[in-house]
Parts: C-alpha cells; structure tokens; sequence
C-alpha cells in the first residue's frame, strides 16, 4: 500500500444471510466473490439459526478470499486492507464478521475499515456506473429507502414507514405456505397473473406496505387467484418505489438513479425504473445481480475508498452497530458538493427546466415528478400525465383521485386561512387543474428561517383544520422572494402551499406528524442548514399546532424504520 492507497482489500459481510468474503484488486478494478448463503427451512431468517450459519461459513469464505488473493500477488501479506460490514444488520451475525475482521486485520497488520452495509449498496452502484451524485432506491428485505448526497452525508429523502420491501414481500408469501426467499416466487408467478388492485400508500417519499400485505393476505384467503395477487403485489410495491424515487429526482435536481438491495433483482422493478427515468430523461444504472444481494464485493470496494480517505478503524474502536444508519455516516472519500456543479457549501442551482418564475414565457412548460405545468399570462395548467411504468388501470385511478383531491384541498386550505393559489378550473377525466400563479420560485430556492417558519405554520392551520397536505416539500412551496417575512410589504401573503395531491383528511397526531417528518427530509435533502431551518420550522409550529405532533414526530424520528 502506498501513500494509504491500498492494492487489494478483504471485504467481509455478514449482516444477516450472506456470509461473504471478496478481493477487490483496486488497479484492476475485478472483484472476485465467496459467498455461502443461509437458506431457512421454512419461514423467514431465524436470527439464531443465521448466527450458527455465519459461524461455520464466515473462516471457510475468508480462506477462500485470500487464496484468490495470493494467487493473484507474490506481494506478503496478499492484501494490505480489510473491510467488514459494521452494520446495520443481526447483531450476532455481525459480531461474527467483525471478530473475522479484526483477526485478519492483526494477523496481517494492515489498516481495518467499518463499512455502512446501505451505503455499500449505494456506492457500488455509483463506481460502477460512473455517475457523479445520484440518488438511490435500496430495496432489499428488512430495508426500503431513497438516499441522497448532500454537505458529506448521504441524507434520507424517504423510507418505509414499516417493514422491508423483501420483508413485506414475505409475509405473503409465508401465509401461501411458500417457502423462503418469497420474492422469486411472487415474480414468478405474476407472469401468469392479471392485475388484482391492492392499496397504494405513498406519503411524500415515504411509503407503507403493511396495508398492501393484509389486503393481499385477505384476498388469498377470498380465493383470489395467487397470480393475481402477486401480480398486483409487484404492479403495487414497486410503483410505489418508482414513484418516490422520481419525487427524488425532481427533489434534488438530480438526473441519475442507481438501484441497490436484493429485491432489485426483480426484473419488473428494474423495467419500471428504467422507464421513469426514460420518460423524464434521466439515466439509471442497476448492478450485476451479484452485486445487488448481500455480498462482499460491494464492502471491498467501498472499503478501499475509505481505506485511501484514511477513513480506518483502531481495532478497540471497530465495534460493530446493529441500527447503523446511512445518514450517520461521514463521506470522506468523495468531495464534498452540494449538487453537481455547485461550490462546497452553496445550494446548486437548478436546471433550467427545474425553474419556475413569474417570468416563463407564454406556453412553457416545467416537467415536475408527476405532472407537466404551463404557464399562460396569470395562469398555471397543470396535466397529471400518464406514467408508462405503471399498469394502466393503476395509473388512471391515481392519476383521477389526486386531481380531484388536489383541487379539494387546496381550495379547503384556502378556507382555513393557508395562502393557496385559486382553483380556475378542474377537469378530472384529463387529469387537469388550472390554477392561479403565485410566487416567483420554490422555496428550495428561497430556504430562509422566516420562509420556513411560515410553512410550519401553514402546515398547524390545516392540521387543525382535519387535513394533511402529504407532500410538503421545498418543491411544494412557492414563495414571493425578496420579503423578509410570511407577508410582503403590501400586505400580501409571500409563502404558499401548492400541490395538495397526496393530502386527505385526518385528525389523527401520526399523520400530521408525517407531513412535518416530510418538510424535515426535503430540508436535509436540499439545505446547507437543515437542521436550524428545521428547529425553526418545530418553534412556529409549536406556537399555533397540537403540541402532541411534535412528540409523535420525535417518535417517527426514532423507529429507525431506515436501519
């Protein structure tokens, strides 16, 4: 190894199924990989039974790693890093790999690395496909996230509000009696099915799937045809996370997606992701399907980045952390920008086709995550399009309801006292809205205390009102710039809430908590100073919204749903 640089590093993972050891030779770029998969007998992973096979597999896989090692060096010893996967994942299986770790480690005495299990997954989508700062859906069995890079974390844009997309997936497939891993057989199976409609549940870019489960458990037992079932379970499931990543693309400005997680190996999840990304003229990368499951590949190439960054571990440090979360960790191996093109430290500009001011001319029309608007003199068209990734019959109903909610809500909120623009015309059958035009930029352009401050509190007028609004991030504000508080010199109001499609009616401190946990991901995703403009956004709140709302956002805060 040279100027910390190092030529081939040892990845070990064993987070829960996969005991794993690969080789990375760094010049070369080759990974070579041994894996010995856990399968259960019958149900899901037994965190006992998953620790037995990860004692007796992880020294046979080590072994065969540095085998291949010396076989490709005459250089003693035949690596001069180890990585291991720190978490998140089993405890008992993580000690596991971390004890492998260390003993290797000292057995050569080389520099030791803890990687972040998620954010491997993320990372060797992104050195593979050459892109420069994407966003990342994860999808695997106990996860289901949307991260994205900002000020030297990977931030959370969303996440499920429950369980794991694989997880959930497997709940149904455990109550049809099918054996572990479920998510094969679903895919297997939904080829010969028709589309059976289940509920779609997708709060801003978080997502549930617990509704879906029951509801799909529900049918089986109805006698529903499975292939039915696990037709609409992928036409379901896997909208719902095509959809929050779009929101996430249009979100951060962002025009690459990197896909990650065991359950991305499904093909038709890949298909719909390739045709949104199509559709709205982004590029997406999926990894080879070994580097898409648990695997030590992905922590050996991520482990030589942060081995150079002199991102290393002291052997009484490298304990392993069971509820590692990917936004705990520190980016030291890649320079640290807010966006492409921008400055360390400064917001990035968006692109023109991001931008909406009170200057677009005549006819112009903005592509946003799900609809196109245009712009005529005082007046803003906005056409919910059809999205080719989802089923037609799926699309149409989404499609419907939102604009008729949308056009509901915001004129409700209006009501209630919440500067919104005025509803012009609804056309529901096309998917149509025409609305005033307000403002002259998102708030994602305008994000100052005060701005914020009056969201929170346009958010606490509707909360108590009996609604949500579901969706409100910076790209769902709309802000009349150069004012120095919610209300302009002329009186006028200056913070707008726009885009009600995802709200409904509720009185309950959960869902009112969501949207607040939704305005905090979109901060973190596309401030400098998220956390300040979110204590900012907490006080207004709390001088005119249910205190309850913010001890339950404190406690979806704390779930961890993420790890």
């Amino acid at each position: 190894m040279t100027d910390g640089s190092p030529k081939r590093v040892l990845g070990i993972e064993g987070t829960a199924w996969a005991a794993s050891a690969a080789i990375y030779d760094v010049d070369a770029d080759d990974v070579t990989i041994e894996t010995k998969a856990y399968m259960p007998d019958s149900g899901g992973i037994h965190p006992r039974e998953a620790a037995e096979h990860m004692a007796d597999n992880i020294p046979t896989v080590v072994e065969r790693a540095l085998t291949q090692a010396r076989e490709q060096t005459d250089d003693d010893p035949p690596v001069d890093c180890v990585a291991f996967s720190r978490g998140p994942g089993l405890g008992p299986c993580l000690r596991i790999a971390g004890t492998a770790a260390r003993s290797v480690a000292q057995r050569f005495d080389v520099p030791l690395v803890g990687v972040n299990h998620m954010v491997a997954h993320l990372e060797i989508g992104r050195h593979q496909s050459g892109f420069d700062s994407p966003v990342c859906l994860n999808a695997s069995g106990a996860n289901a996230h949307i991260l994205g890079y900002r000020n030297g974390r990977y931030r959370v844009l969303g996440e499920t509000m429950d369980t794991g997309a694989g997880n959930a997936i497997d709940k149904f497939t455990r109550h049809v009696g099918w054996s572990h891993p479920g998510g094969p057989k679903v895919e297997e199976a939904a080829v010969e099915g028709e589309y059976h409609e289940l509920p779609y549940v997708v709060k801003g870019m978080d997502f549930s799937f617990s509704g879906i489960m029951s509801a799909a458990k529900d049918a089986y037992d109805n006698e529903v045809p499975v292939e039915d079932i696990c037709h609409g379970l992928q036409e379901t499931i896997f909208a719902m996370l095509t959809e929050v990543s779009e929101r996430a693309l249009s979100l951060t400005g962002s025009d690459e997606l990197v896909l990650g997680g065991g359950v991305a190996q499904n093909a038709r999840l890949r298909e719909m992701l390739a045709s949104m990304c199509e559709q709205r003229g982004a590029q997406f990368y999926a990894p080879d399907p070994r580097f898409l499951r648990d695997n030590a590949g992905m922590i050996a190439v991520l482990g030589a980045k942060m081995c150079a960054a002199g991102d290393t571990l002291a052997i009484e440090d490298s304990g392993i952390d069971s509820d590692f979360r990917p936004d705990e960790v520190s980016v030291t191996w890649r320079e640290n920008r807010a966006r492409r093109g921008a400055p360390n430290g400064q917001a990035a500009k968006p692109r023109d086709d991001e931008s909406v001011d009170r200057h677009s001319s005549p006819g112009e029309e903005v592509t946003g995550a799900e609809a196109t608007v245009s712009f005529e003199g005082s007046e803003v068209t906005k056409r919910r399009n059809p999205r080719a990734y989802r089923h037609a019959q799926l699309d149409e109903r989404l499609r419907r309801e939102r604009t008729r909610q949308e056009a509901r809500l915001t004129s409700e909120a209006r009501r209630a006292g919440v500067p919104t623009p005025l509803v012009r015309d609804v056309d529901v059958r096309e998917s149509r809205l025409v609305f005033q035009h307000v403002g002259d930029a998102d708030l994602r352009e305008a994000l100052t205390e005060s701005n914020v401050r009056a969201v929170a509190r346009h958010l606490a007028t509707i909360h108590n009102a009996g609604f949500v609004h579901g969706d409100p991030t910076t790209r769902n504000v709309r802000v009349r710039t150069g004012q120095s508080d919610s209300d302009g010199d002329d009186g006028r109001p200056s913070v707008f809430l726009i885009d009600f499609g995802l709200g409904y009616y509720t009185g309950h401190p959960e869902d009112h908590a969501m949207d607040l946990h939704v305005l905090a991901q979109s901060l973190a995703g596309t401030a400098d100073d998220a956390e300040q403009l979110q204590a900012a956004a907490e006080e207004a709140y709390r001088a005119v919204g249910d205190p309850a709302v913010l001890q339950r956002l404190r406690e979806i805060e704390g779930r961890g749903r993420y790890q």
